[in-house]
C-alpha cells in the first residue's frame, strides 16, 4: 500500500503537473485555431509556424537586451499585427471564391512553408535556448514543482479565462459570434464583418505567439518546432468540435494528460498514434466533435 501511495505522490502527480503545464499552452494554440475556424471557416495550416515565430520574436527581443517579461508583453502585439497583415493581404484575396476552403487551405500551407524557410534563413537551423525567467521550485504536498511551470499554468489559465470573457461577455464578442453564425445578417445589422474577420484572425495568431513565448524556456526554439504542436492542436480542435472554445479547452487538457500519463507505461513514440487513435474513435462516435460551433455556443 505504501508503495502505491509513493508512486501516486512521486511519479503520477509530477507527471500530471507537467502535462497540465504543456496542456495549457496547447489550449492557447488550439483556441487560436478554433476561433479562426469558427468565424472565418478557414483551416489555418500556418498556425504552427506562427507559434514558432512567437518563440523567435521572444529570442529577438531578448537579444536586444530586454527581459523575458517585455518579450511576453510585446510578442502578442507584434504577432497580432502579422496576423492582421496576413489576413488582409492574402486570405481575403481568395476568401470569397467558390473554392474558398481548398484555396485557403493551400494558401496557408504555402505560407507555412515560406515562413519556416524564412526562419531558417534569419536564425539558422540550429536550436536556440531561452533561459527560464523564474528559477527554483515550490514544495507542495511533499512534492517539488518548478516555479516556471507553475507560472505557465497560472498565466495560461488567466489568458483562457480572458478569452472566454471576451467572447461571451462583451459586445465585441457578441459581434464575433454573430458574424460566425450568419455573416450576411450581421452585415445587414451594421456589424463591420470584414474588420471582425481580420481582427479575429489577428487575435488567433496572437494566441499562438503567446503559446510560443511561454513554451520557449521549456523547449528549444527551432524552425520546425511548430509541426508537432500544430498536429496536437488540430487534434484538440477536431475532438473538441470545430469552432468550440469550450471543446478546445477541455479536449486540450484531457489529451495532454492522456499523453503525459501514458508515457509512464508505453514508449513516447506511441504518443502520437495514441492521440490520433482517440481522435478517430471520437469522430466515429460523434463526427461533429464533442461540442458545437462558435456561433452556436
Amino acid at each position: 500500500m505504501n508503495q502505491v501511495l509513493e508512486w501516486l505522490q512521486f511519479v503520477l502527480a509530477p507527471q500530471m503537473i507537467n502535462g497540465l503545464s504543456i496542456g495549457v499552452a496547447v489550449v492557447l494554440m488550439a483556441l487560436g485555431l478554433t476561433i479562426i475556424f469558427g468565424l472565418l471557416d478557414v483551416i489555418n495550416m500556418a498556425h504552427g509556424e506562427f507559434y514558432a515565430i512567437g518563440a523567435y520574436v521572444a529570442v529577438a527581443i531578448l537579444g536586444l537586451g530586454l527581459s523575458f517579461w517585455w518579450a511576453l508583453l510585446l510578442t502578442p502585439v507584434l504577432m497580432a499585427a502579422l496576423g492582421y497583415v496576413t489576413e488582409r493581404g492574402l486570405i481575403q484575396r481568395v476568401f470569397h471564391s467558390k473554392d474558398r476552403h481548398t484555396l485557403t487551405l493551400l494558401l496557408t500551407f504555402g505560407v507555412a512553408v515560406v515562413l519556416e524557410d524564412v526562419l531558417k534563413i534569419i536564425f539558422g537551423a540550429n536550436p536556440l535556448r531561452i533561459e527560464s525567467p523564474i528559477s527554483g521550485g515550490t514544495e507542495m504536498l511533499g512534492l517539488f514543482f518548478p516555479n516556471y511551470r507553475l507560472f505557465v499554468m497560472g498565466m495560461g489559465g488567466l489568458v483562457i479565462v480572458a478569452v472566454w470573457l471576451l467572447v461571451f461577455r462583451t459586445s465585441l464578442g457578441a459581434m464575433v459570434r454573430a458574424a460566425a453564425f450568419d455573416r450576411y445578417m450581421s452585415a445587414s445589422l451594421g456589424v463591420p464583418v470584414s474588420r471582425v474577420y481580420a481582427g479575429t484572425f489577428a487575435f488567433g495568431v496572437a494566441l499562438a505567439g503567446v503559446s510560443g513565448v511561454l513554451l520557449a524556456p521549456i523547449y528549444s526554439v527551432f524552425p520546425t518546432m511548430g509541426r508537432d504542436f500544430v498536429l496536437i492542436a488540430f487534434s484538440v480542435v477536431i475532438i473538441g468540435g470545430m469552432g468550440s472554445i469550450k471543446g478546445a479547452v477541455l479536449a486540450g487538457l484531457l489529451l495532454t494528460q492522456i499523453q503525459s500519463i501514458s508515457s509512464l507505461f508505453i514508449s513516447p513514440v506511441w504518443n502520437d498514434p495514441l492521440l490520433f487513435g482517440i481522435m478517430v474513435l471520437v469522430l466515429m462516435w460523434r463526427p461533429q466533435g464533442l461540442f458545437g460551433k462558435l456561433g452556436h455556443a
